[in-house]
């Protein structure tokens, strides 16, 4: 039998971080929480991101995941607005990278693609979507179901993200023996 294994889905914004916690054993998911982590939108830009930084540290200790995954910025045309979600980004990544976790990174296409089946869904379908494929999450919030969605994604890609790290190192000694060869 396969040990569960504990994904934490973080959905990175400024204002509002969603985080979801997912169990997967084998091909079976299992709801273990979600949450919305908040900044004063009045505070200083450190004082938001340092909020987010002792939330999500928070979370990462009480929830003890295994793995995380956490969604990619998408480029807006507000550029203010997409370096402020990056700087959120940039601590959803380093939380769990300081507690020692493997980090994945999933675009909102292929999150909505894999939950929901088409890559330009809406965040109410995504929302359907998590509370089918997980029946007794309860997220609160878009945000926390938009994690979940992120948790699932890595759920169902972590196998093949997995078999490609094992062939990198077998691809790197093969590409080392041509070149040796030359």
């Amino acid at each position: 039998m396969t040990h569960p294994v504990r994904i934490l889905g973080i959905d990175p914004g400024l204002r509002r971080t969603g985080w979801g916690l997912i169990t997967v054993t084998g091909t079976r998911l299992a709801y273990v929480g979600s949450g919305t982590i908040v900044s004063g939108n009045d505070d200083a830009l450190a004082t938001r991101l340092r909020a987010l930084h002792d939330g999500l540290q928070r979370v990462v200790a009480a929830m003890e995941p295994d793995e995380v995954a956490v969604e990619e910025t998408f480029v807006n045309k507000d550029g203010q607005a997409t370096l402020k979600l990056g700087h959120a980004r940039g601590v959803a990544l380093l939380v769990p990278a300081l507690a020692g976790l493997p980090v994945a990174e999933y675009a909102a296409n292929l999150v909505k693609k894999t939950v929901v089946g088409t890559g330009h869904a809406e965040k109410d379908q995504v929302g359907a979507m998590v509370r089918f494929l997980l029946p007794k999450a309860d997220p609160g919030t878009a945000d926390a179901a938009d994690a979940l969605a992120i948790a699932i994604t890595h759920a169902q890609h972590r196998a093949a993200r997995a078999r490609l790290a094992a062939l990198a190192p077998q691809a790197g000694r093969k590409a080392g023996a041509l070149a040796g060869g030359i």
